[in-house]
């Protein structure tokens, strides 16, 4: 049980960290300000990681092991509606309970199916190409209808995400981001009313 609640004590410290480095990057980020926004003083801090490098890095790092967690989920189903539904559910649920890795993480969406290469910077690079994946999602294919619809569907859980959580609504707003997101998938009818009365009733 201690090791499950120092693993739980680190996700909290490295997700109130992302939400920082989001706020104001990475140089304008102090480890005072990272300190002060985690609960503990510059010593404590720097005794869970030497410097403020390792702590961006172990954040970026707990980002790109989720995604990659997700995609190793919903690989197990076929490219389709179903797939896609469950990689919202998924993906909303992260988002939910770890809000400034989502905030970091938005850098790297509104870099995705273009040529900048920002999520490097971030220390989110192979972010974009996880989350193609998940959605079977090809940039290079010229489908641009289904590259927006992803985009787009991302874009939605997060800013949706952030707002559940300062409305401190998670469970209230979740059936209605995993519907909206699906519908920005354009999964309408009554696969989507379905899904939305199952987490409601969850």
């Amino acid at each position: 049980m201690a090791r499950s609640f120092r693993q739980q004590a680190d996700e909290e410290i490295l997700d109130r960290a992302a939400g920082l480095f989001a706020r104001h990057g990475f140089a304008h980020t102090s480890l005072k300000d990272l300190a002060d926004a985690v609960g503990l003083s510059k010593a404590g801090l720097l005794h869970h990681y030497p410097s403020k490098e390792a702590l961006f890095e172990a954040a970026t790092a707990m980002g790109r092991a989720q995604c990659q967690q997700v995609l190793d989920q919903v690989m197990r189903t076929p490219a389709g509606q179903a797939r896609d539904r469950r990689a919202v559910q998924l993906m909303t649920d992260f988002a939910l309970d770890r809000p400034g890795l989502v905030a970091l993480a938005s850098r790297a969406i509104n870099t995705l199916g273009t040529d900048v290469d920002a999520s490097a910077d971030d220390g989110l690079d192979g972010v974009d190409r996880l989350v193609f994946a998940v959605f079977d999602v090809d940039p290079d294919s010229g489908d641009t209808e289904r590259l927006v619809r992803v985009v787009g569907t991302l874009s939605a859980l997060a800013v949706l995400s952030l707002a559940a959580n300062r409305a401190g609504d998670r469970t209230g707003w979740r059936p209605h981001i995993i519907t909206t997101c699906l519908d920005a998938l354009g999964h309408r009818g009554p696969d989507a009313s379905a899904s939305r009365s199952a987490q409601v009733e969850a």
